[in-house]
């Protein structure tokens, strides 16, 4: 009996219906960045330890290099290329998060960011907005990452920016 080693996976991608094959152990990191030439999604630790791949699958956030490309196969993935949403003049509306980030100067290299920024949405979009995000919260959300260049100040920061943008939004 011969058993392929590639499968055929259908995925939304950023809101985009995909479909790419793919060997049976890809990782669901490798298969955005050279299958699906999305490459804002990055690889750091490859132990799911730093949070630098940190996308969303079906709106919960999960380290891609911790999941088989297989895996999210029928289901939806949001990397970062995928939170700003369309203007509808050709231009991008930043998510409240990557603004946030952007006036809070809450990175350094940058390598970090865009699992920060994923992790955050996901975490911002699942509180209460009517109610103002508590320092235990702020913790809660950014701890999970990892940050080399920074001493997490200013990440802080844009995540209770970014609350308030989205309870100023939600009123």
């Amino acid at each position: 009996m011969i058993v392929s080693t590639e499968r055929t996976i259908s995925v939304t991608v950023n809101g985009v219906p995909r479909e790419t094959t793919v060997p049976a152990r890809r990782l669901l990191s490798d298969a955005l960045r050279h299958d699906l030439q999305l490459t804002g999604t990055h690889v750091g630790c490859e132990h799911g330890v730093c949070g630098a791949c940190t996308v969303l699958v079906d709106g919960t956030p999960v380290r891609s290099c911790l999941v088989l490309a297989v895996q999210v196969d029928g289901k939806a993935v949001t990397t970062v290329e995928g939170l700003a949403r369309d203007d509808g003049r050709g231009g991008e509306i930043l998510h409240p998060v990557q603004e946030a980030f952007r006036e809070c100067h809450a990175l350094q290299c940058g390598f970090c960011t865009p699992g920060f920024l994923m992790t955050m949405a996901a975490g911002l979009e699942a509180r209460d907005r009517s109610t103002d995000i508590t320092e235990d919260e702020v913790d809660e959300i950014v701890g999970g990452n990892l940050c080399r260049c920074t001493g997490y100040a200013n990440i802080k920061k844009a995540c209770r920016h970014a609350a308030g943008l989205m309870k100023e939004a939600a009123e």
